[in-house]
């Protein structure tokens, strides 16, 4: 087995026919930075174009993050001074991202602990996403000017009904079986059998995509916690139906208001938090989302990210969480009733260097 030395931002190891990707910043919870797209990215690639390639597993180190996100404070350093890597981060991020959705080969994300942004970015697309009771899920970038990228456009709208649009809007965070019974992950496993998982794994000899599949359920079928608990949010489902179903922001805080139940009070409150801008931008990315390809909703997605680095509430929404921590961040637009068409539509258009991804040649896309 070769690996990378230890102190690196991601080890990449090959056992045999299989490939391992460790994040290896757990100080950081794992959070994916330029440097570690630029080595994944390649390997991924020569390991799908070897013929004798079977899996590729990827975890996180550490025992708090899978991947709790991009390292967007360095993005918005960048963005700040005008560097055009800013941009560059979110490139190559979704065409890390186009390559897992659309690649060949068996692809196991152990998605234990946190699992934001980016993260699920480098989890959600791939064959199998592992989540174990220790597993938080959300994609809360409305709270930071930003919106759920990472091909949120695509996988998002597909978990079903309206819920893709209230987690993607509130940022909601989802934990353990929740994640799993909301369809982000594949499996449930305790955490503590993971080793023993990715033992088994690796112990395969020249599996199939079959054998993979059958270590996975069985470890599945064998996990008692969560054993026949309910999705927490199955009683409001009916309700985020109808009161997301609006297609403008406008709708859905009428929608909330007119309600007037405890519940709904709640979510208007959470809302009034986020950006405006962000939250225009987004519901109209997963609108539009639920009916492109993986790869026609990252180049969506790269022009929103573009329109976001020339704008203001990305930077606001960083230092106010981020930087200064004093969860207060001044949006501006401060009202969605003041954020117009126009605002919204200069984050969807066509950019010069447009992000042209090919589309899948013989992998099915769809695998939510």
């Amino acid at each position: 087995m070769s690996s990378m030395a230890s102190e690196e931002d991601v080890i990449l190891e090959r056992k045999g026919s299989k490939g391992i990707i460790t994040l290896n910043r757990p100080k950081a919870l794992n959070a994916l930075n330029l440097s570690m797209i630029r080595k994944i990215y390649p390997k991924l690639k020569e390991w799908e174009e070897d013929p004798k390639s079977t899996m590729v597993i990827i975890k996180g180190a550490g025992d708090k993050a899978f991947c709790a996100g991009g390292d967007i404070k360095a993005v918005t350093d960048l963005g700040s001074k005008g560097d055009p890597n800013a941009g560059t981060f979110f490139k190559e991020e979704y065409m890390l991202n186009n390559a897992i959705g659309t690649y060949n080969i068996p692809y196991i994300a152990l998605i234990d602990g946190i699992t934001m942004g980016g993260g699920v970015g480098l989890s959600v697309h791939g064959s199998y996403r592992v989540a174990t009771e220790r597993t938080l899920f959300a994609m809360p970038e409305t709270g930071i000017g930003l919106f759920p990228d990472v091909g949120g456009g695509y996988f998002m709208p597909r978990l079903g009904g309206r819920l893709g649009i209230f987690l993607s809007l509130t940022g909601i965070r989802l934990k353990a079986h929740d994640v799993y019974k909301s369809g982000v992950a594949t499996h449930f496993v305790e955490s503590e059998k993971l080793p023993q998982l990715e033992e088994e794994l690796l112990a395969l000899s020249n599996p199939v995509e079959k054998d993979i599949a059958s270590v996975l359920e069985r470890y599945h079928k064998q996990c008692q916690i969560g054993r026949g608990q309910e999705f927490s949010l199955k009683p409001d489902l009916e309700k985020i139906d109808m009161l997301f179903a609006g297609n403008t922001i406008e709708q859905i805080f009428h929608d909330l208001e007119h309600d007037g139940s405890e519940w709904a009070n709640k979510q208007l409150q959470i809302l009034k938090q986020k950006s405006p801008t962000s939250m225009k931008v987004t519901l109209r990315q997963l609108i539009e989302g639920s009916d492109l390809s993986l790869q026609d909703c990252l180049m969506m997605e790269y022009r929103i990210a573009e329109g976001c680095l020339r704008g203001h509430d990305f930077y606001e929404g960083v230092r106010a969480l981020l930087v200064d921590k004093d969860n207060q961040p001044h949006w501006n637009p401060k009202s969605i009733e003041e954020v117009t068409d126009e605002i919204v539509e200069s984050h969807f258009r066509p950019l010069e260097d447009d992000l042209i991804l090919p589309k899948p040649k013989n992998k099915k896309e769809d695998k939510l």
